[in-house]
């Protein structure tokens, strides 16, 4: 593996429905509005075919650490409503599968990413900060599980009063503009 490559397995639990987790997961443009620590802009470029085979999506995102990045993806594979494959390109490229499994009430969701890092900051630093690299997506990972679960609060919310006592979403750490951001 090369000092750029990652892959990391992630897996969460929430008590919902695949088809709702598939709804939620499945819908690249509203990440900016449940997990906004992370998805700061995102783009549908191609609406794929009436599966969602070919959809290609354009995110602009970022973690804990000073730095952007600016990748795509396209979905790859449909398993409606257990998962779906991406392909990105970009600053990461390399292919994600989610994987969501029904448990009773709960939800299973693994999601397995092999990326290398092609942003020049990152594949010029990976041998030395790959930890810290490592560090930061666990940490959006966890804001996404997070995001996850207060967004399903939001949607079983009985009512309006119920649905304004649920927290906002994490937000995005501090917004670098500078020397780390877009073109790094």
């Amino acid at each position: 593996m090369a000092s750029n490559d990652y892959h990391f397995i992630t897996h969460w639990r929430v008590e919902s429905t695949v088809q709702e987790v598939t709804e939620i997961l499945g819908n690249g443009t509203d990440l900016v509005r449940w997990w906004p620590s992370v998805y700061l802009e995102v783009k549908e470029l191609e609406s794929g075919d009436a599966n969602g085979l070919g959809k290609v999506i354009d995110l602009y995102t970022k973690g804990w650490l000073p730095y952007t990045l600016r990748w795509q993806f396209c979905v790859t594979e449909n398993r409606n409503p257990h998962g779906f494959a991406l392909e990105a390109s970009g600053d990461f490229v390399g292919h994600g599968i989610w994987t969501f499994e029904q448990d009773g009430e709960w939800v299973n969701i693994a999601y397995d990413w092999k990326v290398s890092a092609g942003k020049p900051l990152l594949r010029r630093l990976s041998w030395l900060l790959k930890p810290l690299f490592s560090a930061n997506h666990h940490w959006a990972m966890r804001m996404g599980e997070e995001s996850l679960k207060l967004e399903l609060a939001r949607r079983h919310a009985k009512n309006a009063e119920e649905q304004a006592h649920i927290p906002l979403p994490p937000a995005p750490t501090f917004r670098f503009k500078g020397i780390l951001s877009r073109s790094s």
